[in-house]
């Protein structure tokens, strides 16, 4: 068994693998300053509610966009599971080309879902990310990551809208029964949700447009990311599992015998 780590800004999601099989997910709080140790323990806690021991866990993957956590995260890795995760970076096999201007700044994240859309589904391929930010990637039929758009995330906007405006309250991010809202919580929402599948639209038609790449599969992840998919024709494929996928497919890439 492998376990794979998307350290994302918000959360951290953790996957177990057998093969190809995924047999258990978790998620933590990224925000939540941990000492190696706790890390270590949480991990261990979490494994033993589906009766996963250490000596079970073979290797491990970590793909992060956040430097800070990374030093504690790794050493609970080796302190309680006894080995050395692989970081998703430079110098790692991952397949996938990556021709934009700078490189090196490209996203541990962007990386891992683009290798995982472009393995599953083949190329051209668009990734879009519903995370704490909305990534919009582009990968060629060679598998060459050429462009990206990154936008606010849906929360991040909540949040903006409702910490800056005095009298605006705290609302549940969901879609309201009509973009024809009459209260000021389905006002925020129509204006925040609509807005965020008019922006899908607009980026995705536009992307196609100014890289020729008309014939392409759209492919929508992150965790918000379904309520967009389920709103528009733009998006081909929700797949809530890409990015931990992604992670198993670099892991094998990179070990003689990935299981």
């Amino acid at each position: 068994m492998i376990l794979v780590i998307d350290v994302g800004n918000t959360n951290m999601t953790l996957g177990v693998y057998h093969g190809e099989e995924l047999r258990a997910t978790f998620r933590m709080m990224t925000e939540t300053p941990r000492t190696s140790d706790e890390f270590g323990i949480t991990l261990l806690s979490l494994l033993g509610t589906k009766d996963i021991t250490p000596k079970m866990i073979e290797g491990s993957i970590i793909g992060s966009v956040v430097p800070d956590v990374m030093h504690s995260l790794i050493r609970g890795i080796e302190r309680y599971l006894g080995i050395t995760p692989i970081v998703v970076g430079p110098g790692v096999k991952t397949g996938i080309n990556l021709v934009t201007e700078n490189p090196r700044n490209v996203g541990a994240d962007l990386i891992v879902d683009a290798v995982a859309a472009y393995e599953k589904y083949g190329g051209p391929v668009m990734v879009l990310d519903f995370g704490t930010a909305t990534t919009y990637s582009l990968i060629s039929e060679k598998g060459d990551f050429f462009a990206c758009a990154i936008a606010p995330g849906i929360r991040i906007s909540f949040e903006a809208l409702w910490s800056k405006a005095a009298k605006l309250p705290e609302v549940e991010i969901r879609k309201p029964k009509s973009i024809l809202a009459t209260e000021t919580v389905s006002n925020m929402q129509a204006g925040l949700v609509y807005g965020q599948i008019g922006q899908t639209e607009y980026i995705v038609r536009k992307m196609k447009e100014e890289s020729g790449l008309e014939d392409i599969m759209v492919v929508a992840t992150g965790g918000l990311g379904r309520l967009i998919a389920d709103e528009t024709d733009a998006i081909d494929v929700y797949d809530s599992f890409l990015t931990l996928e992604g992670l198993r497919i670099i892991y094998d890439k990179n070990t003689r015998n990935g299981k």
